[in-house]
């Protein structure tokens, strides 16, 4: 059982930085791909970006790209979200997910059921 635990998250001005962990427990043969997502109030769930466990390849939503970079650090079980640039715009709940199949993206992006995994969240807010 794969369990994940995010962190980092919190208030910030636009233009500001933050950076989310996430912490994976559990068998670490048993995700591929590993994933941030968001959700603001009224909307629905957003990939934002994602890495490939083996091999390292990355995926950037547009609304993020050249803002946000995504990281793992293998030998701690931990993925990272650096996030600069905020806007208000950024303000969402911001949810961890691993999936057991490599990382697959369509026209539509990144597919929340594909997901195996989620944490439990960390609130991001950006104020202008």
């Amino acid at each position: 059982q794969v369990q994940l635990v995010e962190s980092g998250g919190g208030s910030v001005q636009a233009g500001g930085s933050l950076r989310l962990s996430c912490g994976v427990t559990g068998y670490s043969y048993s995700y591929n791909c590993m994933a941030w997502f968001r959700q603001a109030p009224g909307k629905e769930r957003e990939g934002v970006a994602a890495v490939q466990t083996r091999g390292g390849g990355t995926y950037y939503a547009d609304s993020v790209l050249g803002r946000f970079t995504i990281s793992q650090d293998r030998a701690k079980n931990t993925v990272y979200l650096q996030m600069n640039s905020l806007k208000p715009e950024d303000t969402a709940m911001y949810y961890c997910a691993a999936a057991g199949d490599v990382c697959t993206y369509t026209d539509s992006g990144l597919s929340a059921p594909d997901f195996n995994y989620w944490g439990q969240g960390t609130q991001v807010t950006v104020s202008s």
